[in-house]
Formats: structure tokens, sequence, C-alpha cells
């Protein structure tokens, strides 16, 4: 089952209805997906209601059906739970990442290199950034020791310095959701799974519930030159969101979000078993902290935004031979999961042979106005 533990949940999302013949907004109650598209019609709008919790749960809404129902998709399919709003990636906010992006950096996105590389810096800058709060004296301390070593990085700049690195990982409509598949770039020869927590934030910055998503990461690409995260992020099919947001309530606040664990398993077609973990606790910089840095005085998004928060686990299991770490192959299936946000489930293939992103905002509103819905 792909929900939460705790039958609870307040769980919004979207699903493509056959009976409906479009995208609908729904509630997930009792394990049946239920229509609340009136109370909508986009997610943007819906989650800026200031009543969306009392309205949920006073509200009576139509059936669409069973959710296993859609996860077959004999009533249709899981669509991303986001669609008009931004779609923001916070990177290297884990002590473990930080060691992996600077290993990139320093391979040049070679992963011949990266075991060799990783054996020499992980004993300096491993030990040196557990613990260390981003902007504070003593991440300024170790820069400068690091600086003196001659192995600071663009990397642990944004890691442990005073600026988060906020970029866009993808389209608005653009994500795809749980049960299908996710894109490589055909380029790529090195690359990973990217499991994560992921905000959603209202347009006036509050954050107001949270779900799960797979920030898919070409690692040679990038290694190459930081100035190709766009290429190595935003792909056709390269970020997955979901299953469901989980809307923040008396049962479920940001504060207990920030204990969550975000467990990660990639099975492939060739036997080969990958398990990871990242603990939420062990972040260098508050979920709060990276909301304030995307969404400010500075930078308004009026259709709110989804923000990833990134991963400490940066997976290095040789799988094509000693040394070499990991990278996908055609047919992986990755389960990102976490007991109080669920399960996010998902299928490897390459980026040009994934479905085509046809979908978009013009196609959105024109499916809405013809089911009378604007």
């Amino acid at each position: 089952m792909i929900l939460p533990h705790e039958p609870e949940a307040l769980l919004v999302g979207r699903v493509w209805s056959k009976a409906q013949d479009g995208p609908c907004l729904v509630l997930v109650r009792n394990a049946h997906v239920l229509d609340i598209t009136p109370l909508g019609p986009t997610m943007s709008a819906l989650l800026e209601r200031q009543d969306l919790v009392t309205a949920l749960r006073s509200g009576s809404f139509q059936d669409l059906g069973s959710l296993d129902s859609f996860l077959d998709e004999s009533a249709g399919q899981l669509l991303a739970p986001v669609d008009l709003q931004a779609i923001k990636a916070a990177g290297v906010t884990f002590a473990d990442s930080m060691l992996e992006r600077v290993i990139e950096e320093q391979a040049r996105g070679d992963a011949s290199r990266a075991l060799e590389i990783r054996q020499r810096l992980a004993p300096v800058i491993g030990d040196n950034l557990k613990g260390v709060a981003a902007g504070s004296e003593k991440a300024a301390q170790v820069k400068a020791l690091l600086k003196e070593m001659n192995l600071w990085s663009q990397y642990l700049e944004v890691g442990i310095g005073p600026d988060a690195e906020i970029f866009t990982k993808s389209q608005p409509m653009s994500s795809v959701g749980c049960g299908a598949e996710v894109g490589i770039h055909p380029i790529s020869e090195w690359n990973n799974p990217e499991p994560e927590v992921v905000l959603s934030v209202r347009s006036d910055g509050k954050i107001i519930g949270a779900t799960l998503g797979n920030d898919v990461n070409l690692r040679d690409v990038e290694g190459r030159s930081a100035l190709l995260l766009g290429k190595a992020k935003d792909n056709n099919a390269s970020c997955s969101i979901g299953p469901f947001i989980r809307l923040f309530d008396d049962r479920f606040t940001l504060e207990g979000l920030g204990q969550v664990k975000v467990s990660l398993l990639v099975e492939g077609e060739d036997g080969f078993q990958m398990t990871g973990e990242s603990a939420m606790s062990a972040i260098s910089r508050s979920p709060a902290n990276l909301a304030s840095q995307l969404l400010n005085r500075n930078h308004q998004y009026p259709d709110g935004a989804v923000l990833f928060l990134g991963t400490m686990f940066a997976p290095v299991k040789d799988r094509r031979g000693q040394g070499q770490g990991f990278t996908h192959e055609v047919g992986d299936r990755v389960e990102i999961a976490t007991p109080r946000l669920g399960r996010l489930v998902n299928w490897v293939n390459r980026s040009d042979a994934c479905p085509p992103w046809t979908f978009g905002s013009t196609a959105l509103f024109q499916n809405l106005a013809r089911r009378g819905l604007l």
C-alpha cells in the first residue's frame, strides 16, 4: 500500500479520471478517492484556501472509486499532486551529499575516479561537516580550515555557507506521479535517484504540507560542469512527486516532519538491490529556513511552490564493476517511502522512451473549461 501508516492522515492529490475524462483534485479517505475539484479547481488554487483543512474534513464529495482502481489503472491513474506550482529544489543540504558533490566535481564526471577521491576526502570533509549548522560560526571556521587544505568547493559554499542552493527542478505540470516511469537522459552513464521530502508552500510563504519526491540526478553530467545543472536535472520524466500531499493539521506538523526518515529501495531486473535511508534530523538547514530562502520579499510565487529539501543518501554500491559505484539501468524499480507520508514507486526508463510531456497549462484550462469547472 502506498498510503501513510496513519489512517487519519489528511491527503490531497490529483488523478486522471476516466469517468471525468480529465484531471481531478482528490481527497483520499478510507482508501477511496473523492473528487474535490469543485473546491479548486487547480491544486494551486485549492492549497491557497485558508479554510482548507476544515472544508476537507466537513465536506461531502463524489467517490471516484477505490485507490486500488487507480493503482491498477482501471479507473484512471495517479498524477503528481501539483499542477501550476513552481517546482524548486534545494541542493547540498546534508553532509554526506556534500561529500559526494565534491567528489563529482573532482572526478569531472568520471565514475571510475570516484572511489579514489572518496577515500582521500571522506576522512577530512566527512568528519568536519557532520553536525555543522549552515551559516553558523562553526561553519565559517570549517570553511577557513578547508580553504587552508585546498579542499574548498562551490558545493561546500552552498552546503554550509549562508546562502542555500535553490534551483528550478522542473516545469509546472511536467512532474510524474506514483506508478509512472522516471527518465534518465540517454547521454548519462552515472546517475542515481535522490529520495527527498518535498514541501508544499503557499504563495504567502506558509508551509502547509509535505510529500515525497525523486530528484533524479545525472552525476556525470553535473560533474563535468556545475553549469550543466539544468541538463542534469530537468529532462522528460526526470521529476517524480507523490503519492499525495499530506496537509499539516493537529496530528502532523512541520516539527513532526523534521523527525521522519526516508528510505530508498532500488530493485533491478538484473537482480541488483540497493537500500538506503535519509534522516531529516541530519539536515544542515531547517525546512523553514530553506522555504524562507525560496519565497520572500525578493522572490514571489503567486501560484505557490513545492520545494525538494535534498537528500543525505548518495549511492556508492558498485553495480557495473569494482569502484564504479551505482548507476541506474532501464527497468529499475525505485521505491521512496516513510511511514508518515506514504510510498512513491516508479520505474526507470530513458527519458526519450518515457511518454512525452504533452499536457501543460493550456491543456489543463481547456479541459477544465470543457467540463464546466472554470
